[in-house]
């Protein structure tokens, strides 16, 4: 007879609950169609297992799950069962579905069943729950061997399966593992259906209290967990109790579902697609905007929300801001593309609504306007990849974030590992993710910063933001997801964009940006150099000499000259220009100017940082033979030049080897006259150019001065470097 044939009367027998010989049926009790079944219900797919799933749809009555209870299940089995009580040749294995991940097909599972010469078998753990006292009733095992029976999963032949499952009345709310190990622990009964427990994990591993004892392990294209204490290869794998977190992760390799050889597979699993839609037919979403603390290079983040590759007019937008002096930069987006929303909400920080109740109501929003979706993006997050919202759309998942971290740092917006209190560890492949070394879908105990949501979600997290733990509003969250048994993916298989440092952001600042080089630097470079920089570095690259060896390069943006200046005078600090200066060792200059030092407003350390950075490389460059990083430079300074308060400066050497002179503003713009003339050359450098730098020798052969200034305010930016 044709295999296709026989597997077909198979199937088409077990419906009518007539079983072939030595046939497998499959069963577990599920009432919700949730993301741990979805998982389950691939598990099976992947290895050919057909499943019937009993309850769907009804009302759980058994308990919930985190003490004693799941009798529920026991009575739904015996329904469902009854009609294969009398097959004895029908092998029925039951597992839990929330929580299980299968990894082996059918004639596998018989086979090492058969080996036990049982006709029941349960799985079985390392502790005696839920009736300690029971402990010493359990015979005794081998070393390494599991001694007390887990209710999670067992497999048998139909007959002495539902002579179990029916042996007393059980009420819903009775514990089902207790249920079953008082027949099992009745030696009478145990002998009369030949019960055994599954000691060494041969067909079913439960892996609270076990994860010491595995191995993950992959073999071509198929993954598998490894007993490295019993030596077996368990297929039902098993993640009850506590250590969910850690079987969500080892999930998300197991099935097939990630290896080495074939990447993720679950990643083109039961995606959707955008392509070909009219724009008013694209999804509504709820976009939550959520600027909590002060926040740097905010404009940008704006700028990257507004680029998004996504219908305005679906798109219905909710922002929360806390920060006064934030209120600028929302201004700005929303008068700039504000009105091209479906729909705006601004909560504002004289409304004092705090973050919890914010986010609260902006998933009441969505739940109010049918929204399909909800879009949360935190301040801290630059989403560059103008495709975001499609990709995530893409991989349909109930909620789903994309990875994304700080510029050249671990830190990223997701755990790959929880703690015993819900905080923060890290998991063994948490470094392989984020460096995206190993790129797929990842179900993670926690995300943040930027994720979507399905609507569909949505009414089971209201309220979810709040914690009564102590938890930020972002880990209340994910806590009520992990108890409502919603997967929160993290996906890297495109590149994003990157997190903010928001740490050590001093708002007394006018322009707190510039002080961001080490905390931020891609951000940092990205506003305020400039954009031909680089091209200076090139070998072939000819630079600049407006007077003899002195090199002209554009370094700094016109933000840059602008914000730097602003700041200059938001401190107002100016030396006047006198001699007297007890800013300096000996409390004396010879050739005093109208400036502020860096080290006046606290940008010393950065200065310096900008110098190892973007000059010392161009000193190389230019001067053939000298190099010096990190180069030294004790005097970083502004000078203000004006008619009212210093119109020129006489002829001087400089205390440096080398000195940059950056032009902040624009000549026959913000002044007229001025300039700076070499008098050994007699060449004068008067049509400066904003942002950019001349580079020059200090001592001996550059002797200069500065020319009169005849109206306006000209700026500049002066270091004596290794002086």
């Amino acid at each position: 007879m044709d295999i296709k044939l026989c597997v077909f009367l198979s199937f088409a027998l077990l419906s009518l609950g007539i079983a072939a010989a030595n046939d497998l049926l499959l069963v577990t009790v599920a009432t919700d169609h949730n993301d741990g079944l979805r998982r389950y219900l691939r598990s099976a797919r992947i290895n050919d297992l057909n499943v019937q799933v009993f309850g769907l749809g009804e009302k759980w009555q058994g308990g919930d799950m985190t003490g004693q209870g799941g009798g529920h299940k026991i009575n739904i089995l015996k329904k469902e069962l009854e009609k294969y009580k009398d097959q004895e040749d029908l092998i029925i294995m039951f597992t839990d579905s929330y929580d299980v991940v299968l990894t082996a097909g059918k004639d596998e599972i018989i086979e090492k069943f058969r080996k036990f010469d049982a006709r029941v078998v349960f799985s079985a753990e390392g502790f005696c729950w839920p009736d300690k006292s029971l402990y010493d009733q359990y015979p005794e095992v081998k070393i390494n061997e599991k001694r007390f029976l887990c209710s999670g999963g067992f497999i048998g032949y139909a007959p002495e399966i539902y002579s179990i499952i029916s042996h007393t009345a059980v009420d819903n709310t009775d514990d089902d593992q207790l249920y079953y190990t008082n027949i099992f622990l009745d030696k009478t009964l145990r002998e009369k259906w030949s019960i055994k427990l599954d000691k060494k994990s041969e067909l079913f591993i439960n892996l609270h209290g076990a994860l010491g004892d595995i191995m993950l392990k992959f073999k071509g294209d198929h993954s598998f967990l490894y007993n490295v204490k019993t030596g077996t290869v368990p297929i039902v794998i098993h993640g009850n109790g506590p250590i969910k977190p850690e079987f969500n992760r080892l999930a998300n390799y197991l099935a097939d579902g990630w290896t080495p050889s074939s990447g993720c597979v679950t990643c083109g699993e039961e995606t959707i697609s955008l392509d070909g839609l009219l724009e008013d037919d694209y999804p509504t979403i709820m976009m939550g905007i959520f600027v909590e603390r002060p926040t740097p290079f905010l404009r940008e983040l704006f700028k990257h929300v507004a680029a998004l590759d996504y219908p305005k007019s679906k798109i219905s937008v909710f922002m929360h801001n806390t920060v006064e002096r934030h209120q600028q930069e929302l201004k700005t987006f929303l008068l700039e593309v504000g009105q091209e929303y479906e729909s705006l909400r601004v909560i504002n920080p004289m409304d004092e609504v705090t973050e919890a109740d914010a986010r609260n109501s902006a998933i009441d929003d969505c739940i109010k306007m049918a929204c399909q979706y909800f879009l949360n993006i935190d301040g801290d997050v630059h989403v560059e990849n103008s495709n975001a919202i499609k990709l995530l759309m893409r991989q349909n998942r109930s909620v789903i974030a994309p990875m994304i971290s700080r510029h050249g740092k671990a830190w990223s917006n997701f755990w790959g590992g929880l703690s015993s209190t819900g905080f923060y560890a890290r998991s063994e492949d948490y470094m392989d993710i984020v460096n995206r070394d190993r790129v797929g879908l990842w179900n993670v105990p926690y995300m943040g910063g930027m994720y979507l949501i399905q609507a569909h979600v949505l009414p089971s997290i209201q309220g979810g933001f709040a914690s009564s733990e102590g938890f930020d509003a972002d880990m209340a969250l994910c806590a009520t997801l992990r108890d409502k048994g919603v997967f929160m993916f993290v996906t890297n298989r495109d590149w994003y964009g990157h997190l903010i440092n928001t740490d050590d952001v001093d708002i007394k600042r006018k322009h707190p940006e510039l002080y961001q080089i080490f905390n931020n630097p891609l951000d940092w470079e990205r506003r305020y150099i400039h954009e031909n920089y680089s091209q200076s570095l090139a070998p072939d690259s000819v630079i600049e000499q407006p007077c003899p060896d002195v090199f002209y390069f554009p370094i700094m943006t016109e933000m840059f000259c602008d914000e730097i200046v602003e700041e200059m005078e938001y401190y107002g600090g100016w030396s006047g220009g006198k001699n007297n200066d007890p800013r300096l060792a000996g409390g004396y200059e010879n050739v005093p100017t109208d400036d502020i030092h860096m080290t006046q407003v606290n940008l010393q350390d950065d200065w310096l940082e900008f110098l190892r950075l973007y000059v010392a490389n161009l000193a190389t460059r230019v001067f053939p033979g000298y190099h010096s990083n990190p180069p030294r430079a004790i005097l970083n300074f502004i000078v203000k030049y004006n008619p009212e308060r210093q119109r020129e400066l006489r002829p001087h050497h400089d205390s440096s080897t080398f000195t940059i002179n950056i032009a902040l503003n624009t000549p026959h713009v913000d002044y007229e006259g001025g300039g700076c003339r070499f008098i050994r050359y007699n060449c004068s450098i008067i049509e400066t150019r904003k942002g950019w730098m001349a580079m020059h020798p200090g001592r001996l052969t550059h002797y200069h001065e500065g020319l009169q200034i005849k109206s306006g305010t000209r700026y500049i930016f002066v270091s004596f470097v290794d002086p």
